[in-house]
């Protein structure tokens, strides 16, 4: 199955996540298809950016968002 999920990036103690669409039995820092956006927790009020199209794209080929994923994507107004 293919998972929209976020990928950690960044210094220790001090991370930021890419979104990455990739297979479920991949890794978290592993190999992935492709990256659709990132998300930035430690800034006030944290910072998303997410390719709405290619989100959409996945979406209707049937990838799962993550929970945490699905909240980001329905503050972008992606899904209801």
């Amino acid at each position: 199955m293919v998972k929209i999920r976020l990928r950690r990036m960044g210094a220790k103690k001090n991370p930021f996540y890419r979104i990455i669409v990739a297979d479920s039995n991949s890794p978290r820092d592993g190999r992935f298809i492709e990256e659709i956006g990132t998300y930035d927790p430690n800034k006030e009020p944290s910072q998303f950016k997410i390719d709405e199209e290619a989100a959409k794209k996945w979406l209707a080929n049937g990838a799962q968002p993550t929970d945490i994923v699905g909240k980001l994507f329905k503050k972008a107004g992606i899904v209801k």
